[in-house]
């Protein structure tokens, strides 16, 4: 069950076993005032130094001056093979999440998310899959499901509120690109590209960081730089490729042309008469001479 603070409460966290208990009816005007009312106090830190604990050496640290820790929750994050139990703390400029060793008392494999880089999405139910939306940045995207839809609805509305604070504090605009999903393995038994070859322990699964489609070896040999995901080429499927080579050949040849439109223009500006000169000024041409009018400081 996720948690979510009441501004009110005095208790000391034990651990991290921060605050409860769950509550549903936070508005706006209170998370914000929440937020003012903890920020930089001693009970706040205690709850931050707390979770820092649980993640140990392994974990960066997550004091600072001006971060509120706002809740924290069991949620299920819907990975590559399968679905599994991650234990995510919201704060109100970033995100949290680990692997549970031991709950409440130590976690490991730290995920920092920046919440200006962060939207969420609204997912229906499945047959699989319940009370799940998708937590979307431009280095990763990836679903996750809470165990009961007004959980969801929680985690959903407080994300949201300190994502809009945030933006509004730094005057930084919404992101709008975002990393695609990768789908998960077992939501198809072939190459999701060719369609034809069927996966097994010889024709291995791979995902194209691009799309996020699972596909065989043949359709993804190919490797594309994105910067945005990382310093190196990722692998990406044939379609992927072929698309951004495309863009890529386009953004090369518009700044070559905008390059020659340039260069261009500088020469036709040497060349320009003094009747031209005078058209654009809109006056008389400054000098009237033949006589050369620089002059050199000895």
């Amino acid at each position: 069950m996720s948690l979510f603070i009441l501004a009110a409460m005095k208790q000391q966290p034990k651990s991290c076993d921060l605050w409860n208990p769950f509550w549903r009816t936070l508005t706006e005007g209170l998370v914000s005032r929440m937020v003012d009312r903890l920020m930089n106090t001693e009970i706040n830190t205690q709850r931050i130094v707390a979770v820092e604990n649980c993640f140990g050496a392994t974990g960066q640290p997550l004091v600072l001056h001006g971060r509120v820790l706002v809740g924290e929750g069991l949620l299920t994050k819907v990975c590559r093979k399968k679905p599994k139990p991650r234990m995510f703390f919201l704060f109100n400029d970033i995100l949290v999440y680990g692997s549970i060793i031991i709950h409440k008392k130590k976690y490991t494999s730290q995920q920092i998310i920046p919440l200006e880089d962060v939207n969420v999405e609204d997912l229906p139910d499945n047959d699989s899959l319940k009370n799940q939306w998708m937590i979307k940045t431009s280095r990763k995207s990836f679903v996750v499901c809470a165990a009961t839809r007004p959980e969801k609805e929680d985690w959903m509305k407080h994300i949201n509120k300190c994502i809009k604070q945030l933006l509004e504090k730094t005057g930084k605009a919404p992101p709008t690109e975002h990393a695609a999903p990768w789908i998960p393995d077992k939501m198809t038994e072939i190459c999701m590209r060719c369609t034809q070859k069927k996966f097994n322990t010889l024709i291995r699964r791979h995902h194209c960081r691009n799309c996020g489609f699972v596909v065989c070896h043949s359709c993804s040999k190919h490797k594309f730089l994105m910067p945005k995901l990382s310093s190196k080429p990722l692998r990406v499927c044939t379609l992927c490729y072929n698309k951004l080579m495309e863009e890529k050949d386009k953004i090369s040849t518009l700044e070559r042309k905008a390059d020659e439109t340039t260069d261009l223009n500088d020469d036709e500006g040497d060349d320009k008469s003094s009747d031209e000169e005078k058209e654009e000024l809109g006056q008389e041409p400054l000098f009237l001479t033949d006589l050369s009018w620089s002059s050199f400081h000895t």
